[in-house]
């Protein structure tokens, strides 16, 4: 799977990438079999649900904090095709997504505020993980992105998390894709 971090420059500081560059990198994701992510850390994301599925995102992930009608997004996501996901920052208490998790396919704990790569994993937010675990149904996926490397992602897994982003400690690192491995290798290995 390959994670799409999308900022506006509004919700988080930063601006990044738009859905020209996910359609562009769609086909090599999905010629290799892999499944692309896209994580929209912008301001009114039903405005651009529809761009970002037909640019080939398979999953789209938008956050409880920008989300007037959250429902409503969560359905517009489902019914464009692409699995539903919900986001969710370090600060945010969790009452805020109680009610929707029985309608995504997967919920995103921040461990991290968005915005900026290369931070430290905030302890508070990784104590969540479990809690997120506890309230989804059987059958979805719990993803944690920031901060996330190979000195804490066995924390992170054995806390609930079945998908982590790993984005600066594998890109940050002289081989990234030997990194990947090992990223890999510890969240499968026996507790």
């Amino acid at each position: 799977m390959i994670h799409v971090d999308v900022m506006d420059g509004h919700f988080v500081p930063n601006i990044t990438i738009g859905p020209v560059v996910v359609e562009a990198v769609a086909p090599l994701v999905h010629e290799r079999a892999g499944l692309l992510s896209v994580h929209l850390m912008i301001e009114r994301p039903e405005d651009y649900l529809e761009a970002f599925v037909k640019a080939g995102a398979d999953a789209v992930s938008v956050h409880v904090e920008t989300c007037r009608h959250l429902y409503h997004t969560v359905e517009s996501i489902r019914r464009l095709g692409a699995g539903a996901g919900v986001a969710i920052n370090p600060g945010t208490a969790l009452e805020r997504v109680e009610a929707i998790v029985p309608f995504v396919d997967y919920a995103l704990v921040m461990t991290v505020n968005p915005g900026f790569g290369g931070q430290l994993s905030i302890p508070s937010a990784i104590d969540k993980v479990p809690l997120v675990r506890q309230m989804m149904p059987a059958g979805t996926a719990v993803e944690v992105d920031g901060g996330i490397h190979a000195g804490n992602i066995k924390q992170i897994v054995e806390a609930g998390a079945n998908w982590v982003v790993a984005g600066s400690a594998v890109f940050g690192a002289a081989d990234p894709g030997a990194e990947v491995r090992k990223l890999q290798d510890l969240m499968t290995a026996p507790a």
